[in-house]
């Protein structure tokens, strides 16, 4: 029973795959990574640099030559007694990469001629360029008279977009007749006619054997030419024909020709090209999108591709074998981009063991924002989570997600929040009750992880859409699962009743707005006890209001009215000008004593509080650290980065920020770290049942520890017995507040209080 989502999910990746191989193939065919593979090839060379073999000597016509004989072309019959004096050193064949096209002097050309016909084995040089097939056409020739008494071979060569010597034919046709590459002829090489191959610059053209022409041309004797190949060339940036050698410097074309022939000598490399590398990287990108809901697997399994790809043609080339590999990393780069992209877009969205969006993800849903939204709570989610790995709890919400995939609405996303809860939007015209049903009857079977069945204990909520805030929805939704569960029924409405009484919540705003300019919301102060010191070190400020006909009117009414209508403002004003007057007075009693107050988040959207608020505390002569900002986690989730930079702006000010309600609204360490605050408060309901319910116990533990690794204060609210007191002292709990320490009450009760505190202290 596979998801919708997941549907549209592997579309997407299916796409996204469909689109990287083409995007791939027309890479690897254009040669758009040209650039890339050539320096990754001049990487590997320099990586399996050698020598070359010793038997080929370079005759150099280089700058010493040109001084001591002169400026070069030398007159024939000085080039024939250089010829002459290699002869008698030797040398067993002699290459002349040296242009014999045109004529000079009958006299010159003759003394050339003649030395060459008295030489048995000499090769001269003859020059031609590629057509755009693979057939060679002649353009330059030697002169007859020079061709009919020595060989002829052809110094072609193929460059690079960098103008460097990259690959040298075996042979070219020409006349129909088949010549032979110059560096073939030095190898004794035998290749198809108009094939080339590749220089293989892991051969050093420094440890080429070297005679300057200048010592032979003084007749002076080099033991280092007998049975020796040698070949004359220009090595002199006066004479001109120099290329840049792939991972060296310019050096004269002759030395392109003789490790052409070295690389013969050895063997040519086998050039299996892109695909095979190209294959395997496919593959592994295939392997790590069917990853759906994990990032951390599928990036390392790239990566380790990537690395391996990146090795392989420096093992295959100890074998002669190469490898092109850009296009297979432009595929991997192209996952690996799409991985972090994905990553990027759901930091903070998704729960990170099952991949699912969490319920920060489903507040910035606005499109459901007047759809029902349906709530399934687990109950026993807990229980059976503990008994498993986190593998084991992912395929448990895997199996879960599908049940509860049946019959869900086209592209409906489903949203996960812990222990258990499950929320989603159903379309206005599905029968809510009878999918409900039809779910419930699903999740009589038991599910099943790591070999172990379950009996999922369900229930369901529904919120039909009442234009209120997705997260006061949320509560309603699971408020009504809650319930139902307790009512033993399968699902249940939220009764809206109690926020559809148009007429009384208007006539409520204009009431509490009197109600704040006469002084008739009063305030109660709760106390906080430091466990360590054992003593009333600050406490919250709650704001009450009787209303002289309906009585005292719950604070969860008028200010959820005051928020909802954007009203907010003026009662967090007047509740901030209270405490603090209140606070200068504790302050008396206990000089490090410090007032908390609840803000809303709507308040946080407003540039000018920290400014208001700093005012309040210089009128009545309170430090900043003496107030306490207390922000429902739920509203620290919510928060934009303007929100938190007000935030910050007031912790900077010395006003310490407390995150209310902690545990409730399934933050995460990034936003914990991100909200400037001060202290945790832990939410009532678990601790009230941490004595009883081992997840509590676990969770006040866990957030405990978490607060302190943070620098940050822990402050346990709804502490109603002396065994709960005890045992949040015994886990470093920092301040308890409850019925235990003390109900809310009067500022009169609460300095008597301290002032008794003090006397008992001296006493």
């Amino acid at each position: 029973m596979a998801e919708l989502k997941a549907k549209k999910r592997k579309n997407t990746h299916r796409n996204f795959m469909l689109w990287t191989v083409v995007l791939g193939l027309v890479f690897g065919m254009l040669e758009l990574g040209m650039p890339l593979e050539q320096l990754g090839q001049t990487s590997r060379d320099k990586i399996l640099q050698k020598e070359v073999s010793g038997d080929i000597v370079l005759v150099g016509i280089d700058d010493q030559a040109v001084r001591e004989v002169g400026v070069w072309p030398w007159p024939r019959s000085q080039q024939a007694k250089l010829l002459s004096s290699i002869d008698r050193q030797g040398a067993d064949r002699i290459f002349v990469d040296v242009h014999y096209a045109g004529p000079t002097t009958p006299v010159e050309d003759q003394a050339l001629v003649d030395t060459l016909a008295k030489i048995d084995d000499v090769v001269i040089g003859s020059f031609s360029s590629p057509n755009e097939g693979e057939d060679w056409n002649e353009i330059i020739w030697p002169q007859r008279m020079f061709s009919d008494v020595a060989e002829v071979g052809s110094l072609t060569a193929q460059y690079d977009y960098r103008s460097q010597p990259k690959s040298l034919p075996y042979a070219v046709e020409f006349d129909g007749k088949r010549m032979e590459g110059f560096s073939t002829l030095m190898a004794e090489f035998e290749g198809p006619i108009g094939k080339t191959y590749q220089i293989d610059y892991s051969l050093n053209p420094y440890s080429i054997p070297y005679v300057s022409a200048a010592d032979l041309m003084a007749g002076r004797n080099v033991d280092m030419l007998a049975g020796k190949t040698v070949v004359v060339g220009a090595d002199s940036e006066q004479i001109g024909d120099r290329y840049m050698l792939p991972g060296y410097k310019r050096m004269g074309g002759v030395y392109a020709q003789i490790l052409g022939a070295e690389t013969l000598k050895i063997g040519p490399r086998l050039e299996l090209g892109w695909i095979a590398p190209f294959v395997v990287a496919v593959a592994a990108l295939l392997l790590a999108l069917r990853r759906r809901n994990q990032w951390i697997r599928p990036l390392l399994l790239l990566t380790a591709t990537g690395g391996v790809i990146i090795a392989a043609p420096i093992a295959t080339e100890i074998f002669r074998i190469g490898l092109d590999i850009v296009p297979a990393l432009f595929v991997l780069a192209l996952g690996l981009a799409r991985i972090l992209w994905m990553r990027w877009k759901q930091r903070g969205l998704v729960n990170e063991l099952t991949g699912l969006p969490n319920l920060v993800a489903l507040r910035r849903d606005k499109s459901g924002q007047n759809l029902p939204m349906i709530a399934a709570r687990i109950h026993n989610y807990a229980e059976i989570a503990s008994t498993l790995d986190a593998d084991g709890e992912s395929r448990l919400v895997e199996q879960i997600a599908g049940r509860l995939g049946v019959g869900r609405r086209e592209n409906g996303t489903l949203y996960q929040g812990d222990e258990g809860i499950f929320i989603w939007f159903a379309d206005k015209q599905v029968a809510i009750g009878n999918h409900l049903e039809a779910l419930h009857a699903l999740f009589r079977s038991a599910v099943t992880a790591d070999a172990k069945n379950f009996d999922v204990d369900i229930s369901f909520g529904v919120e039909v859409g009442s234009g209120r805030s997705l997260s006061n929805r949320l509560g309603s939704a699971l408020v009504a699962a809650d319930e139902a569960h307790d009512e033993g029924i399968k699902w249940k409405y939220f009764d809206p009743s109690r926020h559809e009484d148009a007429t009384w919540r208007l006539s409520l705003l204009s009431e509490l707005d009197k109600a704040i300019d006469n002084g008739e919301v009063t305030l109660a102060y709760q106390p906080k006890l430091d466990l360590k010191a054992n003593k009333i070190i600050g406490a919250e400020a709650l704001a009450r209001w009787t209303h002289p006909e309906k009585g005292p009117i719950s604070p969860t009414e008028f200010i959820g009215a005051a928020e909802t209508h954007d009203r907010i403002g003026k009662l967090t004003d007047y509740v901030l000008d209270q405490a603090i007057a209140a606070a200068a007075r504790f302050c008396n009693a206990n000089s490090n004593f410090s007032v908390a107050v609840n803000l809303s988040a709507r308040i946080l959207t407003d540039r000018s509080l920290p400014r208001r608020i700093f005012a309040k505390l210089q009128a009545h002569g309170v430090a900043p650290e003496q107030l306490v900002l207390e922000l429902t986690e739920t509203a620290a989730l919510e928060g934009t980065g303007a929100d938190l930079d007000l935030l910050a702006e007031l912790r900077q000010m010395g006003v310490k920020i407390s995150i209310d309600d902690y545990g409730t609204g399934l933050s995460t360490l990034e936003y914990l770290k991100k909200v400037p605050a001060s202290e945790l408060k832990i939410d009532q309901s678990f601790v009230r049942g941490m004595r009883d319910n081992r997840s509590d116990l676990i969770m006040v533990q866990s957030t405990i520890a978490l607060a302190h690794s943070l620098n940050r204060k822990v402050v346990a609210e709804g502490v109603e017995d002396r065994e709960s007191l005890d045992q949040l002292k015994s886990m470093a709990c920092d301040i308890a507040q409850g019925f235990i320490v003390g109900r809310p009450m009067g500022e009169h009760e609460l300095l008597r209080r301290l002032r008794q505190e003090k006397r008992t202290k001296v006493a």
